[in-house]
């Protein structure tokens, strides 16, 4: 049985999250600015269809990029060096969002409804959250959102209009967060698309102690960019 969380409370210890399924912690409560930034700082994040109450996840192990450790395949690297796409950057967050919420194969329903467009939104007006967005022709071709704090990025979701379009959007990210000096990007759970990047899974021990050493570092409260620059990465960066 899982605590209903009220108003007031407090997110249950970690531990307490269920094994099956994995990492459900609590129900209940809101989606406010202030649960929101307390989840995030404690590895708990809000995951659950329109038609449910508010259901909170620390899954284990959690699966997390180290940005050193990304991989850009062959494929990849070639679409990286066309210079036929315009990378920007919290230009287009809700649009971003709204396309990330779009139905996907064998999927049914979405948990990014207007609820959670709303609370994100929020954030992103305070400067927490963002938009990394591939823009092709004029077009917004893909692109992912996430919420930064301290040197730790939780992303949350990314989706592609044309072929590979959010990997070129990921790549970037993560070049710029290197040099932000950022130390983690949270991918919550393991799938094989983040596992071909470079993610890999580590423990909700590990993890949450990573947030505990790097989120109180200062935050970029304000809208990213990264300098809207055309073209590719460079490969020895």
């Amino acid at each position: 049985m899982i605590p209903i969380l009220t108003a007031n409370s407090l997110f249950p210890p970690l531990d307490n999250a269920l094994a099956s399924p994995n990492g459900l912690l609590a129900a209940g409560g809101d989606l406010s600015v202030s649960r929101l930034l307390s989840a995030y700082r404690n590895g708990i994040f809000p995951w659950f269809n329109e038609d449910e109450p508010i259901l909170w996840w620390s899954p284990d192990p959690r699966m997390v990029l180290f940005p050193g450790e990304l991989k850009i395949s062959r494929s990849l690297e070639k679409l990286l060096r066309k210079n036929n796409y315009t990378i920007q950057t919290d230009t287009h967050f809700t649009e971003v969002m709204q396309a990330c919420a779009a139905p996907r194969k064998d999927q049914q329903g979405t948990w990014i409804h207007p609820q959670m467009i709303d609370a994100y939104h929020k954030l992103y007006q305070l400067g927490l959250a963002h938009s990394v967005e591939t823009w092709i022709n004029g077009e917004l071709a893909g692109g992912l959102y996430g919420i930064a704090l301290g040197k730790v990025f939780f992303g949350e979701s990314m989706f592609s209009r044309s072929p590979n379009a959010s990997k070129i959007a990921f790549a970037h990210l993560v070049r710029q967060l290197s040099e932000w000096e950022f130390v983690l990007i949270d991918c919550q759970v393991k799938t094989a698309h983040l596992a071909s990047l470079g993610a890999r899974e580590i423990s909700r021990t590990a993890f949450h102690q990573l947030l505990e050493q790097h989120i109180p570092d200062a935050t970029r409260s304000e809208k990213w960019d990264f300098g809207n620059s055309i073209g590719s990465i460079d490969e020895n960066a």
